[in-house]
């Protein structure tokens, strides 16, 4: 059985968290199979962490190329992934999106295929914020819910949100169009074995629960039992190359921004953050976190300078490696400041 340590070290490293990557940001991007991107600057904060060299201009071309997307994909949420994998993934994931909608307090009461077309219509006419949408197609069923129509045409479509939104330099209001619109028709590829495959490389090892935790996906337990998968009991499963580090590896501190893919990827999250830390709500309330030895020790967020909580005392050298990290991030963010840790 593998230690907690030891899960640690081997999601770390798969991560690219435990030793920073000499990968483009469009590679990062597609070995991590979509970054979490609701909020629209983290990404660059989750690739500065994992890669060497990173430069917010690196994810800001491939966003204005159209290399890379921000689309609802995995928990129905905004994730980041290249043009190629929404090919992939979007299609696995519509019945999710749709019954995700369908479950919502948005549900439509109507048969929603002539809305679905509309909004259609109106978002490969031009790109289109969600309030534009309600105001369009409420002209056109005024007997209902303004918000709920907006909210079809991005749930029932394969929708993109277009730049500036997402970029570093500048930003502006979520405003949609189709996918097919922004990339071009792209055949459907890809199947559910090959995306399991990809997770268990990027966050294995790791249980069918924590696969369906991650995709939003159900019923998995069947397609992992029939793959070619190395199975280390205890529920887990891995790819039968899967690198697992020795436990006692060192672990750098490291700055994770709100919702990074390392503490979502799970449905057990204690291989980076204890129960106890769980409990003061930094995952689901979206704080950004610092890890320390690995697991999370405490929240920071950018003022003047960079304030740390930490939730435990640090060491003496554990201290001083924080600080260097955290100097290092505010050079990155072109922040003036200083570090303190509270």
């Amino acid at each position: 059985m593998i230690t907690l340590r030891g899960l640690n070290r081997a999601t770390l490293h798969r991560q690219l968290l435990l030793d920073r990557a000499d990968l483009t940001a469009h590679d990062a991007i597609a070995h991590l199979v979509g970054m979490q991107a609701q909020e629209p600057k983290s990404p660059y904060v989750g690739l500065w962490s994992r890669l060497r060299g990173f430069a917010p201009s690196g994810l800001e071309d491939l966003l204005t190329a159209r290399s890379v997307v921000r689309a609802p994909l995995h928990r129905a949420t905004i994730h980041l992934v290249t043009a190629t994998d929404h090919a992939v993934l979007e299609p696995l994931l519509r019945p999710f999106l749709h019954r995700r909608f369908h479950s919502s307090q948005f549900r439509l009461p109507v048969d929603p295929e002539p809305i679905v077309a509309a909004a259609r219509t109106a978002l490969e006419d031009r790109p289109r914020t969600r309030a534009e949408m309600s105001v369009l197609l409420a002209a056109r069923w005024p007997d209902l819910d303004p918000a709920s129509l907006g909210q079809a045409g991005t749930f029932l479509l394969p929708v993109v949100q277009v730049p500036p939104r997402g970029l570093w330099s500048r930003s502006g209001q979520a405003t949609w169009t189709t996918a097919a619109s922004w990339l071009g028709d792209r055949p459907e590829t890809g199947t559910t074995a090959d995306v399991v495959r990809r997770y268990l490389a990027a966050f294995g090892p790791a249980t069918v629960r924590d696969i369906q935790a991650w995709s939003g996906l159900t019923r998995l337990k069947t397609v992992v039992e029939g793959m070619d998968l190395t199975d280390l009991g205890g529920g887990l499963y891995d790819v039968p190359d899967g690198v697992l580090p020795d436990p006692d590896t060192p672990a750098p501190p490291r700055f994770l921004p709100e919702f990074d893919n390392l503490l979502l990827g799970h449905h057990d999250r204690t291989r980076v953050i204890s129960d106890e830390d769980y409990r003061r709500g930094v995952v689901v309330g979206g704080k950004p976190t610092l890890l320390v030895d690995g697991f999370v020790h405490g929240t920071w967020r950018v003022a003047a300078g960079l304030e740390i909580t930490a939730f435990r005392p640090l060491t003496r050298a554990q201290r001083a490696d924080v600080l260097a990290e955290g100097a290092r991030l505010l050079a990155f963010a072109g922040v003036d400041g200083p570090v303190t840790i509270g």
